[in-house]
């Protein structure tokens, strides 16, 4: 094999790996877009099921169940701002006194995770 045949030999086994590597790259970044796709799914089911009753799916707290236990609204931009992520987390996972259960028994540190994201993404 002279070496005009074995440049092109080692240019033809370089694109090959460049063009894998785009493959495999795209084929990670839409995979990853499908999972937090499938997470913020996830998330509002959690949050419909466990918190829309009093908090309502928009967040605002307008419930009848909502106004009889002074239901946090959601949507404040006053109180998002105040609140911390962890704050947030332990009133998911250990509730808020009486008006609030926790739900660290029923959901996972990822599902709670994932609800603080929803919460954030109530913000008005």
């Amino acid at each position: 094999m002279n070496s005009s045949q074995r440049f092109c030999t080692v240019l033809t086994v370089g694109l090959v790996l460049f063009a894998l590597t785009v493959l495999i790259s795209s084929s990670r970044t839409y995979a990853g877009t499908e999972n937090s796709v499938a997470a913020s799914s996830d998330a509002r089911s959690s949050f419909d099921a466990k918190c829309a009753k009093c908090h309502g799916k928009d967040g605002r707290g307008k419930t009848m169940r909502g106004k009889l236990t002074h239901a946090r609204d959601l949507t404040s931009a006053q109180w998002q701002n105040d609140v911390t992520d962890e704050r947030l987390f332990n009133s998911i996972s250990n509730g808020r006194g009486k008006k609030m259960p926790g739900f660290k028994k029923q959901l996972s540190e990822t599902d709670i995770d994932a609800l603080v994201a929803y919460v954030r993404r109530l913000k008005k």
